[in-house]
């Protein structure tokens, strides 16, 4: 049976894959073990009774940096004093009504809470430098940048300088298609049309994690005026982890009202036909007496439309519509769930190819890009046989109207008559699929045997039949 790519091939101008929202976190992670902080002390010549004021001039100077750059940069830095406030529409109206074509848009602070590192005293009364969860400043910088488009870092000012980077897929895309020519069409964060799909998708499939990797760097060393004392100390500087990842596979439908004819059938068939070992299969993964866990599906009525999601565990993979497009979306928070082929070091100093649990590592991305993209494929060829609602409507409305056969004219039927709901129950009946069916066939399934026979029910039988 045809795929729904096969079988609207028609309504279909192609399809566009690519990452859409990446969460990067940076961690100095020599400050998460106890063999790392001591060294840092040592390096650095700090008392352990000392680290809270150095701390203190650290953040300090951290604070100053980012006020001076972005009082240079002449934007504007905004304090937010609750966590309601969204903070990339603060951004947008601040670039809607202070337009800049490259660079910060703005600086926003807020107060949230964080892990940081604190001297405390142990029981033997000597001082240990722990983790604690408190509240701190943190930093956002809202970036019109020339590579990912709109984007954000984020930075927190006090030890361990935790950062996170946020891009959008879509707008790293669209700077990649302005540098080559190709022109497209957006709603929100899809494309509506691409003018030439096949290029798109070679240059989305040609993405670099190595220059990615760099290019973290760079933002980095531009918010953070500490990293060059912590690269002194370590000799690195952050190591870049996927914290979130999305990879969404957009079908675009010629129009919307093609869409709108055939997504109605769409989440009907994917709630109540997909099972749980579809998902399973959907995310390459095997059924499994080991697995541990739990596979969920549900659906929800979003502004937007209808959207559905398929869980396992921690990862997804979902179904939604967006204008034109019809969006397949895998969400990948556990990548241990998934392997890659990866070089293995054994104990007996020797090493070896093997596939093994995916981690966070960001030189992963390109593999996260594969077993996503798999996903949202297997998931389309598990969409078939979708009934058009504007087909379903037109066979209704054919069965209703008054028709004229052979010269005689007869009655449409009323759908939502008893007695019409079970003839058509009977007619469906798979008995008849090899043999047919005949009047009286339908005649004594219908009425009581007494009654069967009698002439007014042959002609009735024979009257619904011609009709």
């Amino acid at each position: 049976m045809n795929t729904i790519l096969e079988q609207f091939e028609d309504k279909i101008n192609g399809t566009f894959s690519f990452f859409d929202r990446m969460i990067i976190k940076g961690h100095i992670r020599q400050f998460f073990s106890p063999s790392g902080k001591k060294h840092f002390l040592s390096f650095n010549n700090i008392l352990l009774k000392d680290f809270s004021s150095y701390a203190q001039q650290v953040t300090h100077s951290i604070v100053s940096h980012v006020e001076s750059l972005t009082a240079s940069l002449d934007r504007p830095l905004i304090y937010l004093s609750s966590a309601k406030t969204s903070k990339e529409q603060t951004a947008r109206d601040v670039l809607a009504s202070n337009p800049t074509p490259e660079g910060l848009i703005c600086t926003l602070s807020a107060v949230e809470y964080c892990s940081t590192l604190q001297p405390i005293k142990q029981q033997n009364g000597k001082l240990s430098l722990i983790k604690v969860d408190r509240k701190c400043k943190y930093y956002y910088f809202y970036l019109q940048d020339r590579e990912f488009g709109f984007m954000h870092v984020k930075l927190q000012t006090w030890f361990p300088f935790q950062m996170q980077v946020y891009i959008n897929g879509r707008e790293f895309m669209k700077q990649v298609f302005d540098k080559h020519g190709i022109t497209y069409s957006m709603y929100d964060n899809s494309f509506s049309e691409i003018s030439d799909i096949k290029r798109a998708q070679e240059l989305a499939d040609s993405f670099d994690s190595k220059k990615f990797c760099r290019q973290l760097d760079h933002f980095a060393y531009r918010f953070n005026p500490y990293l060059n004392a912590i690269t002194d100390s370590f000799g690195q500087g952050y190591l870049w982890c996927v914290d979130q990842c999305e990879y969404a596979t957009d079908v675009m439908f010629k129009s919307r009202e093609a869409l709108e004819d055939i997504y109605p059938s769409l989440v009907e068939h994917a709630f109540y036909d997909f099972k749980c070992t579809d998902v399973f299969s959907f995310l390459g993964r095997k059924l499994s007496n080991k697995f541990q866990g739990e596979v969920v599906s549900d659906y929800r009525k979003r502004p937007q439309g209808w959207r559905i999601k398929h869980r396992m565990k921690s990862n997804s993979v979902k179904m939604y519509d967006k204008f034109n497009c019809l969006r397949i979306e895998m969400t990948i928070n556990d990548p241990r769930e998934f392997k890659v082929y990866k070089k293995v070091h054994h104990k007996d100093g020797t090493s070896s190819m093997r596939w093994s649990p995916m981690g966070k590592s960001i030189s992963n991305l390109y593999r996260y890009a594969e077993i996503s993209k798999s996903a949202n494929m297997r998931y389309l060829s598990a969409l078939q046989g979708i009934i058009p609602q504007q087909e379903i409507e037109r066979e209704i409305n054919e069965i209703c109207t008054k028709k004229k056969s052979r010269g005689r004219n007869f009655t449409g039927f009323n759908v939502w008559e008893k007695g019409t709901f079970e003839l058509f129950e009977e007619l469906s009946n798979g008995d008849y699929l090899i043999r047919g069916f005949t009047n009286k066939d339908i005649r004594r399934a219908l009425y009581r045997k007494v009654v069967a026979d009698e002439k007014a029910n042959r002609n009735r039988i024979t009257r619904l039949l011609g009709s």
